[in-house]
This record gives structure tokens, sequence and C-alpha cells, in this order.
């Protein structure tokens, strides 16, 4: 392999050289050389993956894309993106447990793909942890506006959206008297740094963190389908009628309707990535064959049902047109009424703790994948850099941090979650398509875990992936192939020429 060849080899043509990939073996033995601790088992794993994947769909993107396109048929939009991000987890499922390491998708691309094929990975990636982290810090900021408006404590308006943004002003009675343009939304940039501040401490202490939240949060998801259930039982005449259309007709392309189901399952998909950030922990896994794939498929199937559970509740509780907002489940436990004032600050209180770990898991896995591609040569070493006492990539992580606050503060909600939702659905496309490859060059690894009805589910996996891309608005479209173009040239003109691979000393 290219690995091990001397370094006067012969020059390899551009096709060739483009090609170069870590052989399994190479990727393997990394493993055991990382400076990370690897201190995660199965429980910390299932927990990663629960804190990532509750919080971001339930607790944000479930009512834009009920609001703007699903209506109440946003369950069936569940169903769907929840199929095709079984299709990807089972097949990360068995990439993580064949190649045990830092990287997640990033790795797996350049031991099968290639290394161009691995940057492009990286690029993808970036979009789908980095944008990500910044989607849930502006639902984050949503809740904590709406709990501190409970205590009379009201934030400026301009800090707490994104730039440009204009607010209505209302008066008690909910008139509007005026408006306000926004400068940043402060809140969402404010514990974006803080969690950077935790992250670069220490994982040990990071994953203790996120176990306790996980459990607040799980118990607030829990008592919201319970509270919310019994509401909706004692109040069917007021609450059928919001499920009334089921699926609303259509308002043009991906506004409800059929087409509408699917613009929204593309939007909830992103919520999803909680099982994909398990897979970027592999170098800090006691037990990576065996315990990876309990954390990617356990986490996945405790977060589908309970997403299924809280949308039903959602939508019966408020109308779908009343929860494009940041923190639809305030809306929803708002309107039980004043008696009900206390449970709905505790489910707020809960909300934010959720969703604070959401950013956590989110920004972790972005500073591992970055680390990782130092490692490589493909991106500066100081990326790569680990703090003598905390054992972690600090100054990875400060970087990751600023970009994450910076985004969260200027952008507005449903412009991230899409291109996360892009970058994710490509990403997963491709993982899908490496373990076709990887099964055809190395069926001889030995694997802790396979994909069932092979090659049918990776196939259907790619197709579906693609096919719920194509849902996406064209304006975003077109960004994300300018983002992809500017990675390309950022390949050409620094990544190539830095590549440990192509020098020899790789894993060095």
């Amino acid at each position: 392999m290219a690995n091990t060849e001397p370094a006067n080899r012969p020059k390899l043509t551009l096709i060739g050289r483009l090609m170069q990939r870590k052989s399994v073996e190479q990727v393997q033995a990394e493993y055991g050389r990382g400076d990370l601790k690897r201190t995660l088992g199965p429980i910390n794993l299932v927990m990663l993956g629960v804190g990532c994947i509750i919080g971001a769909g339930i607790f944000v993107r479930t009512g834009n894309a009920a609001a703007l396109h699903a209506g109440p048929a946003i369950l069936l939009s569940f169903v769907v993106a929840g199929l095709v991000c079984a299709f990807a987890g089972l097949c990360y499922a068995e990439l993580a447990s064949a190649l045990p390491v830092s990287g997640s998708a990033y790795t797996y691309s350049y031991a099968t793909l290639g290394e161009f094929a691995a940057w492009i990975m990286g690029a993808l990636l970036l979009l789908e942890y980095g944008l990500a982290a910044s989607v849930v810090a502006v639902g984050w900021s949503g809740y904590v506006v709406s709990l501190l408006k409970d205590f009379g404590i009201v934030i400026d308006p301009t800090l707490t959206a994104p730039l440009g943004h204009v607010i209505e002003i209302k008066d008690a009675s909910g008139a509007v008297t005026g408006s306000v343009t926004a400068l940043m939304n402060l809140p969402a940039a404010l514990v974006v740094l803080a969690l950077t501040v935790l992250l670069t401490v220490g994982v040990s202490e990071s994953a203790n963190f996120n176990n306790i939240i996980v459990a607040i949060k799980t118990t607030t998801i829990l008592a919201v389908i319970a509270v919310g259930g019994y509401y909706v039982l004692t109040h069917l005449k007021t609450a059928l009628p919001n499920w009334s259309p089921f699926i609303p007709p259509s308002e043009g392309p991906g506004k409800f309707g059929l087409d509408g189901i699917t613009r929204a399952a593309s939007i909830v998909f992103f919520a999803y990535i909680g099982f994909e950030a398990v897979s970027t922990a592999g170098q800090e896994a006691k037990n990576p064959k065996r315990d990876m794939p309990i954390g990617i498929i356990g986490s996945l199937v405790i977060c589908t049902v309970l997403y299924m559970l809280v949308a039903t509740v959602l939508t019966l509780m408020v109308n779908y047109k009343d929860l494009n907002v940041p923190d639809p489940v305030a809306v929803a436990v708002n309107a039980l009424g004043p008696q009900w004032a206390t449970f709905a600050k505790l489910v707020k209180v809960g909300a934010i703790t959720g969703l604070t770990s959401v950013i956590l898991v989110l920004m972790y896995g972005q500073t591992r994948i970055f680390y990782t591609m130092a490692r490589d040569g493909l991106l500066p070493g100081l990326f790569a850099r680990v703090h003598k006492t905390f054992k972690t990539p600090w100054l990875n992580t400060i970087i990751v941090g600023i970009l994450v606050a910076g985004a969260a503060a200027i952008f507005d909600i449903n412009t991230l979650g899409d291109l996360t939702s892009v970058g994710t659905l490509a990403a997963f496309a491709v993982v899908c398509l490496t373990v076709i490859f990887l099964r055809q060059t190395r069926p001889d690894l030995p694997r802790g875990f396979t994909v069932p009805l092979y090659p049918v589910l990776p196939l259907l996996g790619i197709v579906s992936c693609f096919w719920l891309i194509t849902s996406i608005e064209l304006r975003l479209l077109i960004f994300f192939a300018w983002f992809i173009g500017a990675m390309i040239l950022a390949y050409f003109f620094y990544g190539m020429h830095n590549s440990k691979l192509a020098k020899g000393t790789s894993g060095t």
C-alpha cells in the first residue's frame, strides 16, 4: 500500500494521487498510537448519541418543519427520515466496528475511496457538525429568552435574533406596536463559548457532564409526552381540529401536501446525526468493535421512538402554524394554561439543559475530526496539538468554538439547519458507498457488525439520501456547490502538498 512504499517511489498520476489510500491495517494501527484517553464504554457511547439526537429535532427543528412544510403530517416525515437514517446507521455501525478510530466518516473514506474523497468528507462534516452546533445554539437561545420572560426578565430583542432580522414589538394584548432590527443572537454565542471552555478542560469531564444532562433531558421529554398526552385526551374537542386536515393541501413546491412531507423529512433528518457522533469517539472507546455498534444503533432506536411521541403531542396541543419558532416545545407547554405554569418552566429548564448537551456533543465531534485531519497533514498541525495537562486538542477546540459562536450569532436557524441537512445527507450517502467498496476490496476484514440484506440496504441508503437532497431549496444547493468548490481548491493548494501519506510519513 502507499503508506509502506519508500519515499523515492515513482510519482503517481494525478488520479492515482487523489485516490491514494491508507491501508486498513494502518488505520487500525493508528488507533493504538493516539494521544487521547480511552475512557468511553457502551453506556457512555449510547448516552453520547442520545445526547445529540434528543434536542435538535424535538426541541428546535420540529416546529419549523411542521409550520412551513408538513403540518401534522410531520409524523410521516419522521418515518421517512428515520428509514433513511436507519440505512446510514447500519452502514456506520459496520464501518465503526471495522475501523475503530477517531475521525468517523473522514477516516472511512480515507481507507476506501482515497485521500481526495476523505478531504471532501471532512468538508461535509464541517457542515454536519459545526453548523448543526450553531443551529442548536440558536434554539437554546430561544428557550432561554422564553424562560427569562416567565420571570419578568426581558432581553433586548436586538440581541436575540440573527443579524438584520426584523422583530415585531407587541404590547400586552398582542398588538404590534413597532419593529426593531436585530444585531446578533448574543445568548447563542455565549453558550457556545462557555462549552468551548468545558471541552478544552477534558473529555472525561465533558462525558460525565453530558451523562447528567441527558438524564435530565430524557426525564423532561417523558414528562412532556405524559402531561401533553393527558392534556390532549382531556381536550379532544379542541385538540383533534389541529389535525384537520392531517396533510394540508399543497401551496407550492415543498409547502405541504406530499411534497411538503419530503421537504420536512430533509429538515428533521439533521437531528439524527447523534448516532454518527458516536463513531467520532472511536479512538476514545474502551472496546470499539463491541461498543460502537451498540452506541450507534441503541441511541438511534431510543430516540426515534421519542421523536414520534413528542411530535404527536406537539401538533395536537398547538396548531402547526404557531410552531415556526426556535422553541416549539415552549409554545406547546405555554398552551397548557396558567395552572401548569410551574411545569412549563421546568420543561424549559429541561430543554435548555438538553440543548446544552447537544451543542457539547456536536462541537466534540467537530474537534475530533479536525484533530484526525491534522494528524494526516491535511490541516495545519495546530489542530492536532494536544494540551500537556488536559490531553485535549485545545487550540483546535478554541477555533471551532469561535466559528460556531459566530455562525450562531449572525445567521438564522432555517438557513443554518438546511445547510446542515445537505452536508449530513451527502456524508451519509458516501458512508453507504464506502461499505460497498470495502466489502468488495476487503471481504476478509474482521467486522464486529455487518449490514443485513447487503447490498440492498447500502444502495437504498445512497438513493434515499440523494432523494432528500433534491427537496432542499435551490439557493442553498447553489451555496453548497460553491462551498464544495472552495474546499476542492483548498485541497489542491494546501492538503495535497502537506499530506503525510503522500510523503510516506502517515501516522508518525
